[in-house]
């Protein structure tokens, strides 16, 4: 390595050592520490005096395994991944080429107003469904009495609680994954739909043979970044139904939640963390592979 050439790589490491600092500062180590805490006790009583403090090996994991309140969780969770997941992908990609048609006026308009659930709160897009969702007074109700059907307890209904909490997340997220489609989609050069016309194909072989095979890099990255996003669901049911009704909505970082910081025990929710860091792996691994073996 010439003089200029290791010139260069010093300088490249001194611009990226403030950001990778910060990264290992408030990424890593905490990550290692709750590592280490997977493989503790840490309970309240230890926060109060380290001498508490026990090191319990895989006793966390083991008790974590065979609590029927993990596997709940870890069911409901993969309820709303297998459903949401892909729901949301469609509704995305659908809502992208309807604005990205040739056909649609106003584009700039739509995609403005379909991003707005990304970028409003929570607690207001909270408000107004369980509002649409009220068992007497609720908009969806009234909707289906106009056809005679009789209301649904949607958030106290455990058979309705999640599919009810699935539907807000797919309205209030869809918007950030139709960006994204929608700069996939006007990387797709106009020439191929314009031979593809001369030469008779239809719009849905267009789609099929045009669309999806160019848009398979960003269909890749959206149904990754949506899988990893839905196993750490936690705002929603927190906020909707506290986990409810009959556990029928509690995911597992929702469980992560209530054992570290309602009932402080540290040690066995950190565990839970990295069980379902241990199954995002795997899954996206899945995932991936799958991708790989298609092309």
């Amino acid at each position: 390595m010439t003089g200029y050439e290791r010139h260069i790589t010093l300088s490249a490491y001194a611009f990226l050592a403030p950001a990778l600092l910060l990264i290992a500062v408030f990424f890593f180590l905490p990550v290692l520490a709750a590592l280490l805490l997977s493989f503790t006790d840490f309970d309240i009583y230890a926060l109060g005096d380290l001498n508490r403090l026990r090191f319990v090996g895989l006793q966390n994991y083991g008790q974590l395994l065979q609590s029927p309140l993990f596997w709940t969780a870890l069911g409901n969770t993969f309820y709303f991944v297998a459903v949401g997941g892909p729901l949301s992908v469609a509704v995305s990609l659908s809502a992208a080429l309807l604005v990205n048609s040739r056909l649609t006026r106003f584009p700039g308009f739509f995609r403005t107003v379909f991003f707005l659930p990304v970028v409003t709160t929570l607690v207001a897009v909270a408000v107004v469904w369980r509002y649409l969702y009220h068992p007497h007074y609720g908009l969806l109700n009234y909707g289906l009495s106009l056809f005679g059907v009789d209301p649904i307890g949607w958030l106290g209904d455990p058979d309705w609680a999640m599919p009810a909490i699935i539907l807000m997340v797919v309205w209030k997220n869809f918007g950030f994954n139709m960006i994204i489609f929608i700069a996939g989609l006007q990387n797709i050069p106009i020439s191929l739909y314009e031979a593809a016309r001369i030469d008779g194909a239809s719009a849905w072989r267009q789609f099929c043979h045009i669309t999806l095979p160019l848009l398979r890099p960003t269909f890749l990255f959206v149904a990754l970044m949506t899988l990893i996003g839905y196993f750490q669901v936690f705002a929603e049911p927190y906020v909707m139904t506290q986990g409810g009704p009959a556990n029928r909505t509690l995911s597992v970082v929702l469980l992560m939640y209530e054992e570290g910081f309602r009932w402080w025990n540290i040690g066995y929710a950190s565990a839970a963390a990295f069980v379902l860091f241990a199954l995002i792996l795997a899954v996206t691994g899945l995932q991936l592979k799958l991708q790989r073996g298609e092309r």
